[in-house]
């Protein structure tokens, strides 16, 4: 009997937006079980309640037998044809609506229309989906992989029509139950090989590893010089690999465009490079976080961090050789954090110092500020602070950023929490992760 990994926050979180008069916006990275979420949890949560099966209409644009529905007139006429009946309510599932593409309007005579307004003359999947979503007997859902063609542009493009449920590979706490490892064993695999669903599922090890490397270099990277039309794919893979190496580390363009430049022994440009980051944080493979000056409130242009969307991924792209414990925990941390919802930045806390009678500034990092909606949590990753000195220098900055927001360091391991005489609350990573 084939394993079902049960998603019932993200299932939980599609009936609450039903039948809200918008449409509900699936994103994520590809293959991280989207289109699984909504025609089989979500279906199946449906048809128990009572939902009979001729009230579904789905259709994925991802199938050849569907090629013609990317023409989003073909596609309204679809729908509108299968959902006839003026007395029943219909659920319209739509996967992969990036890849409807725009057709021109030929009962408009273009020689009236300004050339600021030439985009009008095209109908595009967001018209036909706010049209569709102005329908009282249908609720309609899609999935997609592209976050500029959807995330970007929902309040744009979908005119208050479109609310967004992002989707990521499986959380920690997610993989757990059906790991059918301890606690600790499950970390270190979870550490590995992450939380790609297909990954996850797949027993052996040797077929895991190549079936994410697979997935690394020919669904990701095919589609992204694909959709982009890139003619030197060199140094998008050397870019790859650059990001890959260096999770968790500070970096912008220019120092990425040298370090890529050196694995091609070959020089590239920040540009090219910068509009290869947008790329591949569009689809969803990396995210970025700003630095944030806490004393004088203000982001750091110049330089950021990078982390991969799922451990698993990035491993398989550096052949699970750079196994680097603390940078790999401060990448799950954060994108736990994101998955919870959080807004997350890169704390930076400037010092000044009298050094023989000279003023001198230094820069302390604090690896997270979360903006939880009403306030901030600063967080600290660290594997130890196994010695007074290594708890010193681990909170020496959460003690300086000049405010009473809460504090606290996640450790390696199974810690439960604890807090010290200065308020600041010590956790171990497994039940920061498993522990709501």
């Amino acid at each position: 009997m084939e394993q079902i990994i049960e998603r019932k926050q993200l299932v939980n979180d599609l009936l609450s937006k039903r039948w809200n008069g918008k449409v509900k916006i699936i994103t994520g990275i590809r293959r991280c079980g989207k289109s699984f979420l909504l025609s089989t949890l979500y279906k199946k949560r449906l048809l128990d309640e009572g939902v009979t099966d001729d009230c579904f209409v789905e259709i994925a644009l991802d199938r050849k037998t569907n090629i013609k529905y990317r023409n989003p007139n073909l596609l309204f006429d679809y729908v509108v044809n299968k959902t006839q009946d003026p007395d029943k309510r219909y659920y319209v599932f739509i996967d992969e609506i990036q890849l409807s593409f725009k057709i021109k309007n030929t009962d408009i005579d273009e020689r009236l229309v300004p050339e600021e307004d030439r985009d009008l003359l095209y109908t595009t999947f967001y018209d036909i989906l706010n049209e569709l979503a102005s329908r009282k007997n249908l609720d309609v859902y899609v999935t997609g992989s592209n976050s500029k063609m959807l995330s970007k542009d929902i309040i744009t493009n979908f005119r208050d029509r479109g609310t967004e449920i992002k989707v990521y590979p499986l959380s920690f706490k997610e993989y757990y139950p059906v790991s059918g490892l301890e606690k600790t064993e499950a970390f270190e695999e979870y550490l590995t090989h992450g939380g790609m669903p297909l990954a996850v599922l797949q027993p052996d090890e040797t077929e895991k590893r190549k079936y994410l490397k697979d997935l690394f270099e020919n669904v990701f990277l095919k589609d992204i010089i694909e959709r982009y039309r890139i003619k030197d794919d060199e140094v998008l893979s050397a870019l790859v690999d650059s990001l890959s190496s260096s999770v968790g580390s500070l970096t912008n363009p220019h120092n990425l465009a040298n370090a890529a430049g050196s694995l091609m022994h070959r020089s590239t440009s920040d540009h090219t490079i910068k509009n290869y980051i947008d790329y591949l944080e569009d689809a969803y493979l990396f995210m970025g976080a700003k630095r944030y000056d806490i004393k004088g409130k203000k982001y750091f242009d110049s330089t950021q961090k990078y982390y991969s969307m799922d451990l698993g991924l990035r491993n398989a792209r550096l052949n699970f050789r750079q196994q680097e414990r603390s940078h790999l925990m401060e990448n799950l941390i954060f994108m736990e954090l994101v998955r919870r919802g959080h807004n997350v930045d890169v704390g930076v806390v400037e010092l000044t110092k009298v050094i023989d009678g000279k003023k001198q500034k230094s820069q302390y990092e604090i690896d997270f500020i979360v903006n939880t909606g009403r306030e901030k949590i600063y967080i600290q990753s660290a594997l130890n602070v196994d010695t007074e000195e290594k708890r010193l220098q681990e909170t020496h900055s959460l003690k300086n950023t000049g405010d009473f927001f809460r504090k606290m360091v996640i450790l390696d391991g199974s810690a439960k929490p604890w807090v010290d005489d200065e308020g600041i609350t010590y956790v171990g990573v497994i039940p920061f992760l498993l522990e709501d």
